[in-house]
């Protein structure tokens, strides 16, 4: 189903550790609104899509929000790199090193453990198509407040890529809305 290129959809190469910023742009990891609840929802709501088109999409996107989960991880773990556990507890991220070291766990800005129950799916097409649009927006506004928080250009470009693939997904999902209406007009559901 996929051809894996073992290289990030968009490079990621972060000069300098940066704790603080890496607690933040976790939440794009592990959050509410982040890239692993995209993936998980979309790859799962294509099954309910009345269309091979919104099926399609769902699978596309649904895997390219698997290429983002990448690129945040790669942010965070360059970010963190080569922290001591004295910077870690400092910048309140003691709790993440007892538990995890320096990998990367799929967490809230605040320290929240991703949960499935994020995943946004409802089973109408018409709905889940305006709750991922909806999502879309979230995290593009998410990637805005990311980028008002740090000056570090690295940052800053790697985050500008992100925002604006959440900007193609949001008009992608309005069009995918588009042709669930037709079917449905075709077929007198609604």
């Amino acid at each position: 189903m996929w051809i894996y290129e073992k290289k990030l959809q968009y490079p990621v190469n972060i000069k300098y550790k940066n704790i603080e910023m890496a607690k933040y742009i976790i939440t794009q990891l592990g959050g509410p609104d982040g890239e692993l609840s995209a993936a998980m929802t979309y790859l799962n709501q294509r099954y309910t899509m009345p269309t091979n088109k919104a099926k399609a999409l769902l699978t596309d996107i649904g895997s390219e929000e698997l290429g983002h989960a990448e690129m945040i991880a790669s942010m965070v773990y360059q970010l963190l790199k080569d922290a001591t556990p004295e910077e870690l507890k400092a910048a309140g991220l003691g709790s993440q090193y007892t538990q995890h070291d320096h990998a990367v766990f799929p967490c809230d800005a605040s320290g929240v453990p991703w949960t499935a129950s994020y995943i946004g799916i409802l089973g109408d097409p018409v709905t889940d198509l305006h709750n991922d649009m909806a999502a879309e927006q979230k995290a593009r506004s998410t990637y805005e407040h990311l980028i008002n928080l740090t000056d570090d250009p690295d940052i800053i470009d790697a985050l500008r890529f992100l925002r604006e693939r959440e900007v193609v997904h949001y008009q992608r999902f309005g069009e995918a809305l588009m042709d669930v209406y037709d079917f449905s007009d075709c077929k007198k559901v609604y």
